[in-house]
């Protein structure tokens, strides 16, 4: 449940009609939504083999990362720590859920509007989640029930428009010379398979929660559930596509925006109150997927502050006073309110699902040679396989895709400096994940390098039990005048006492 309410998400209801726009033609279209499930089966592999070398650690990247990389001190776990507070998937999952629910009541969207509904969601979802773990688990398994039943509905609605079953006259339109007006852009390409890339995350949601699943074999369970939930969405989310392509007109869909769902349902439906009625449940799906995402994600943080790596660990590494990550939930939701206020109303969507889609294509190659890594490590120090062990065509199939998505997007689109999808340069959001990455690298030089060097100190590390029995790592500094002279290591007085 947890995958499958991650990956239900924005992506089905909000990117096609952009994906569209990019690839141009229907055929690509369609071929691009069976190309997701096999990126996502590539990566699912990956993180699969090094949750089986780490099965009782939660927290998923920030393990994987900080294991395979230990070099430069700290590096990886606070790049990813930063990068996982500061990207806007919060913010995106609230957007599309004022857009669809001002949608589904008929009131005129404006930015103020947006803006206003999406923080207030935000808050709410983000507060269940802080207040009690086992209530939020309770809304993200009853709410991905719904994702999963409004998906069938969209799929019975698709099979009847193909069956001439409604007032759609011609349903095979679309599919007439399917590979018409296929672009011949790198730069779309790359951007519709970035947007793909995005619809699926959440594939790999219950590996950051391994390390508190129950069972003789946890990690077996998680392994089975991330397959099985990756073929449920993948199979949903083609059917809902071919019911798109049946109902709406092409170039309807590539003008849809963020509402292309409502677009199909108004095409089917007219304004009859299943009209009405599917877009609250397409919002309703948004905030399951908030709760998921914020359930996973303030987790890593406080696997990530546990371990020293963000200030005030006590505080971030704690599940006081209501057995929740507290501090994270707190953290992510500042960044979330940044987000919604900050960005222009009119490409918010667009632009924070590319900003959020770039910087971890960077961690995922990482841990993809990661994988190569840690078995040549474990082969030297004479330890056994992991018990799953994924392909090598596999892996290099996903290092390849990370690559493509990493350098496609700066090729300039046919339209020019402006001729992307959003009204911003074409490359921004490259820039704008570059940057992110960028202050990372200069928050660690400035923590690791600089502030103990001008203080004359040695960061290390010192264990702490909290209250409620999580253990964390706590940095602290080790002054150079407190350290033992080497001629005096040895005296007596110093022994004895």
């Amino acid at each position: 449940m947890l995958n499958v309410s991650e990956m239900i998400g924005v992506g089905i209801y909000s990117t096609s009609g952009s994906v569209l726009k990019s690839v141009g033609s229907t055929g690509m279209f369609l071929v691009y939504w069976l190309l997701g499930p096999l990126i996502g089966l590539a990566g699912l592999t990956v993180y699969n083999e090094l949750a089986s070398i780490f099965p009782k650690r939660s927290g998923a990247e920030v393990v994987y990362l900080e294991q395979a990389f230990p070099r430069p001190r700290f590096l990886m776990s606070i790049t990813y720590a930063v990068c996982t507070i500061s990207l806007p998937a919060s913010a995106i999952n609230s957007i599309v859920f004022a857009e669809y629910t001002l949608d589904a009541f008929g009131i005129p969207h404006t930015a103020f509007r947006q803006t206003v509904l999406a923080i207030g969601i935000t808050s709410l979802g983000m507060g269940l989640c802080a207040a009690s773990t086992k209530w939020s688990l309770r809304v993200v398994n009853t709410i991905a029930f719904v994702k999963v039943a409004t998906l069938f509905f969209f799929v019975a609605t698709g099979a009847c428009v193909l069956l001439g079953l409604t007032p759609i006259s011609d349903p095979l339109a679309n599919f007439e010379r399917p590979f018409e007006d296929t672009t011949s852009s790198v730069n779309a390409l790359a951007v519709g398979l970035v947007k793909i890339n995005y619809a699926f995350l959440g594939w790999a949601n219950a590996n950051k929660v391994a390390g508190e699943v129950r069972g003789k074999d946890p990690i077996r369970t998680v392994r089975r559930a991330g397959y099985i939930a990756l073929a449920i969405v993948a199979t949903l989310y083609f059917l809902v596509i071919v019911s798109y392509v049946a109902a709406v007109p092409k170039d309807q869909i590539k003008d849809s925006g963020q509402l292309v769902a409502a677009v199909f349902l108004r095409a089917v439906y007219g304004n009859s109150f299943v009209q009405k009625l599917l877009p609250l449940l397409i919002a309703c799906s948004c905030f399951g997927t908030l709760v998921a995402a914020t359930t996973a994600h303030a987790r890593v943080i406080r696997e990530v502050a546990r371990q020293g790596f963000l200030p005030w660990g006590k505080f971030f590494g704690s599940t006081k006073p209501w057995g929740t990550p507290l501090g994270p939930i707190l953290l992510k939701y500042s960044f979330a309110l940044c987000m919604l206020l900050l960005s222009p109303a009119q490409d918010a969507f667009l632009f924070l699902v590319d900003v959020a889609s770039y910087p971890p294509l960077v961690f995922t190659s990482a841990l993809t040679i990661g994988v190569w890594v840690l078995r040549k490590r474990r082969m030297l120090q004479g330890l056994p396989a992991p018990a799953f062990q994924a392909w090598n065509v596999v892996v290099w199939f996903f290092l390849i895709k990370n690559s493509v998505l990493l350098v496609m997007p700066w090729v300039p689109p046919e339209g020019g400096s402006h001729g992307g999808d959003v009204s911003l340069w074409y490359a921004t959001y490259c820039v704008v994940g570059l940057g992110i990455l960028a202050l990372c690298g200069i928050y660690y030089y400035f923590w690791v390098v600089l502030l103990p060097k001008w203080g004359e100190y040695d960061i290390v590390e010192e264990v702490v039990d909290l209250p409620d029995g999580a253990r964390i790592k706590r940095i602290t500094r080790r002054y150079h005048h407190q350290r033992i002279p080497r001629e005096n290591e040895n005296s007596p007085l110093l022994a004895q006492t």
